[in-house]
């Protein structure tokens, strides 16, 4: 096994769980790839360097079969899953409950019929959703889903939603994808991430993202696993003979590691494979809680800044182009706030992050924090120190976040079918399988792509 993020101590562990010795090796001198926490800033204070709230974690068929609470994994539920404020003090917020949410926002029926129906099939909708989407087990529910999920956000926030922070908070959600909201599809995140949040919330885990992959690992070493770390693999040859190779590795990391022995229609598909915008992140030591205009946005673990429906919109255009606006769609996590172990007593983290293009060296700092500057007054009189994550420097922590792309590619519908390539987990190579979020079900902390490429190897090994 190559890689320990989550898809990588997944599939170990699907691996381990069948009987199979495994190794999982770790070019980090830590396990978890995105789901890595330090202190970034001042000793003290915990910021999660990659993913913070984690939505698919707790809906993940994977993860529900794992005890990880034994292991030692936490889950904190903050009151509001979500706040997206506006200029006029106003804010859209997503609760856990459907008719809460639709009364915040003035009374949303449409979305109130679409959101219950799912809801209360959340279970099956979300196996669908998390698996390869081939074979479908509930083909006409999902049918039904995709009449909403492919069209573009743009259109689908119009369309349900009567008023201007509805419109906003759909076009945030839908934004998650880093697509342009024009984008056939875009849609599809939207509502994945709303329906998540009256299902089973937007927790965030105690102490950091890095407890989630702490519990997996314990998991993993009680069945007998084994985890090397600090040991970069340069080539598949070094690995020797084995049975099963998981790599939970890019397109470009499995041409760099065994280029030489693929056939070149297959290695012509993975260069081909496209990589969508990046992340330009910041991470603050805070002297106190944010000081929001609109209170329920001190309720939420996530808010969305980024004004009205086409302001992120054309936030989300621009990364996908190549350029920037003066008013970036910024996701803002302040974990602290329902999380003592974060930071000293009194004081807080901030996390967030915007989308660049692909590989961009603009800095983006002082636009990112204008918007906070925008939605909290007096924001920057409360930073003690900050810490910048490039798309370059994401790049060199993790190979697989290709130009800053954390998502491991493009989710267009076209690489969401077809991830990387047609043949999605299986590589020509006997035996060797990627599991990556290049691979089905894509981006997000899930051990989704683990665990399915893992069962795949286990059927055909017999």
């Amino acid at each position: 096994m190559i890689g320990s993020g989550p898809n990588g101590l997944s599939g170990a562990i699907e691996l381990a769980r069948a009987g199979l010795p495994t190794t999982l090796i770790e070019a980090q001198s830590y396990i978890g790839g995105g789901i890595h926490s330090a202190e970034l800033t001042i000793p003290g204070f915990l910021h999660d360097v990659c993913s913070a709230v984690h939505p698919l974690a707790v809906s993940s068929p994977a993860f529900q079969s794992y005890p990880l609470s034994e292991h030692g994994l936490q889950w904190i539920q903050p009151p509001l899953p979500l706040a997206h404020p506006l200029d006029d003090g106003s804010a859209g917020i997503l609760d856990r409950s459907i008719e809460i949410t639709s009364k915040h926002l003035g009374g949303e029926p449409d979305y109130e019929r679409v959101a219950r129906f799912f809801v209360r099939r959340w279970k099956s909708l979300s196996g669908d959703l998390l698996s390869s989407l081939i074979p479908l087990q509930h083909p006409f529910r999902m049918a039904r889903f995709g009449v909403h999920a492919l069209r573009p956000a743009l259109w689908e926030a119009r369309g349900v939603f009567n008023s201007v922070a509805g419109r906003a908070l759909f076009g945030g959600l839908s934004a998650h994808s880093a697509l342009p909201l024009l984008h056939p599809g875009s849609s599809a995140f939207g509502w994945v991430l709303g329906l998540a949040a009256h299902a089973a919330g937007w927790p965030i885990p105690r102490r950091g993202s890095q407890s989630i992959a702490n519990a997996l690992a314990s998991y993993f070493k009680s069945l007998g696993g084994e985890i090397v770390t600090g040991t970069r693999i340069q080539s598949l040859r070094e690995l020797g003979p084995s049975d099963i190779i998981l790599c939970d590795i890019g397109p470009k990391g499995l041409l760099s590691l065994a280029g030489d022995r693929l056939p070149r229609a297959y290695a012509q598909a993975l260069e081909n494979f496209r990589y969508g915008p990046a992340a330009f992140k910041l991470d603050w030591a805070l002297s106190g809680p944010v000081p929001w205009r609109n209170s329920d946005c001190a309720r939420a673990g996530t808010v969305h800044l980024g004004g009205t429906l086409e302001e992120v919109a054309a936030s989300e255009r621009a990364a996908w182009k190549g350029g920037t606006t003066p008013a970036p769609f910024v996701l803002f996590v302040q974990s602290s706030l329902f999380d003592s172990s974060r930071a000293p007593a009194g004081q807080h983290t901030g996390w967030a992050y915007c989308h660049v293009a692909n590989g961009s060296k603009e800095d983006m700092t002082e636009k990112i924090e204008a918007q906070l500057e925008r939605f909290a007054p007096g924001f920057r009189k409360l930073i003690l120190a900050r810490h910048v994550l490039t798309p370059a420097a994401f790049q060199a922590m993790n190979p697989n976040y290709v130009g800053g792309d954390i998502i491991g590619g493009a989710q267009t519908l076209t690489q969401l079918a077809f991830r990387p390539t047609s043949h999605l987990y299986k590589t020509p190579l006997k035996g060797v399988y990627l599991c990556s979020a290049s691979t089905p079900p894509g981006g997000g902390v899930h051990g989704m792509c683990g665990y399915r490429a893992a069962r795949l190897a286990l059927k055909r090994l017999g």
